[in-house]
């Protein structure tokens, strides 16, 4: 994963936290993301600015790992949330995540388009975009292609979830100006 240069940073509108400099919750927080991810990405070291939307991000990222949407489903709909939603650095991210969870460069890049290779991911696709574009307010067809494709209420709910938790992390990138530390996603051809 790329480091972020002091130049970056200092371009950032809300500086992260250097994590050797964190203190109480948010180092208690960093910890944990570390011993998770790795490391402490950028996004996260932005906000450690305030312990209680650190808490949330986390929060939502621990919970959404027991979703019963698969994880390569997930970083399918991160991408097309990121790609729509003009965040490159969540772009970054969910191009690396999502070789991680078995996405091959073209899924990456299909994904950034709204496009899966399988009728099902299609499905939920199309139901995160419908979800997206019309602010939740999605009508009764748009829920019955979702089940009908074979997602039940409570993965409904759950492709909800993973549009809002990136929706989140879009914002928290688009305000702060994070700059990305992770490798750049191919530009889409």
């Amino acid at each position: 994963m790329g480091r972020v240069t002091f130049k970056e940073m200092a371009m950032a509108r809300i500086q992260p936290v250097e994590v050797s400099e964190a203190q109480g919750k948010v180092k208690e927080t960093f910890g944990q993301i570390e011993r998770g991810l790795g490391r402490v990405p950028g996004m996260f070291r932005t906000l450690g600015r305030s312990p209680a939307a650190l808490q949330a991000m986390w929060g939502f990222f621990g919970a959404m790992g027991g979703s019963t949407l698969p994880a390569k489903l997930r970083e399918q709909i991160a991408l097309a949330v990121g790609q729509a939603n003009g965040c490159g650095y969540c772009v970054d991210a969910h191009a690396a995540i999502g070789k991680h969870a078995g996405l091959t460069d073209a899924e990456v890049e299909a994904a950034r388009r709204w496009r899966a290779g399988d009728a099902r991911s299609q499905a939920a696709l199309h139901f995160a975009s419908a979800l997206l574009e019309k602010k939740g307010h999605v009508s009764d067809a748009d829920v019955a292609a979702v089940r009908a494709a074979g997602f039940d209420d409570g993965q409904v709910l759950e492709i909800l979830a993973v549009v809002m938790q990136n929706v989140f992390t879009n914002w928290v990138n688009h305000v702060a100006e994070t700059a990305s530390d992770f490798p750049p996603a191919p530009a889409l051809r």
